[in-house]
């Protein structure tokens, strides 16, 4: 038996059904072009955010024994017009939804202002806030930020070492910002009620994964080096309705 060694082709999604696919599939996957289009503006300026990504500092809490993570973290409120940052504030999951990580308080760096400051960060989070209303309707958003770089410097570098998971929250989007001389990371999106599941690489910057956080499990294979500093950037943005996961325990 011959078994094909071609990778799965990304089910990408039409941008004018973003809201449509998050009800009725749980998530949505859309090309690069689509997501400046939908934050109107350019792959360039959204690659004016990318060397935030150079100065990410190493995550202490890694109870794995790793050391191939790095990261920020910052927070916000979203009204619908206008995108607010909250004070500085640790990020924390119940175990239910992180069983490595959860009931932690675990306070990052913040994001680098100047990061926050370029308007492509802006546009880019209140348009994505627009397609979470349009999926469930308008309020005010809760959203954690988290910028993070996956690196290969001791072999092997792991995108989710929580395994498949939910995040505890409303919305959950994945957009890819670089991969760096790595293999692996794919992404695997299943049905948390079901057996259905799709399984895709993101291979170009600013591809993004949107997610219904009840409605489908999430997580990334890890990635090995193919040549020298390999790592794979990414942002992570959740949204939440109500309050920030802990605060209205």
């Amino acid at each position: 038996m011959t078994h094909s060694t071609t990778a799965p082709v990304p089910p990408f999604t039409d941008p004018a059904t973003l809201a449509h696919e998050l009800r009725a599939r749980g998530y949505a996957l859309l090309r690069p072009a689509d997501v400046a289009a939908l934050a109107g503006c350019t792959i360039a300026d959204l690659d004016a955010l990318t060397p935030g990504w150079n100065h990410l500092a190493r995550d202490n809490y890694l109870k794995d024994g790793g050391n191939y993570r790095r990261r920020r973290h910052s927070c916000f409120v979203d009204d619908g017009a206008t995108l607010r940052q909250t004070a500085h504030r640790a990020h924390w999951q119940p175990i239910e939804y992180n069983a490595l990580h959860g009931g932690m308080h675990r306070l990052f760096e913040p994001i680098d202002p100047a990061t926050i400051a370029n308007p492509a960060w802006t546009a880019l989070l209140l348009a994505l806030g627009r397609a979470c209303s349009q999926a469930k309707g308008a309020r005010d958003w809760f959203v954690e930020a988290h910028q993070f770089r996956i690196d290969t410097l001791e072999g092997i570098g792991r995108p989710t070492p929580e395994g498949a998971h939910r995040d505890g929250v409303d919305f959950v989007a994945v957009l890819l910002v670089g991969r760096h001389h790595v293999k692996g990371g794919e992404t695997r999106v299943f049905e948390a009620a079901g057996t259905a599941g799709q399984r895709f690489t993101m291979t170009t910057p600013w591809t993004l994964l949107m997610l219904d956080d009840a409605a489908v499990i999430h997580e990334s294979t890890p990635i090995q080096p193919t040549g020298e500093n390999g790592y794979r950037d990414t942002l992570v943005l959740t949204w939440r309705a109500a309050a920030f996961q802990g605060d209205d325990a």
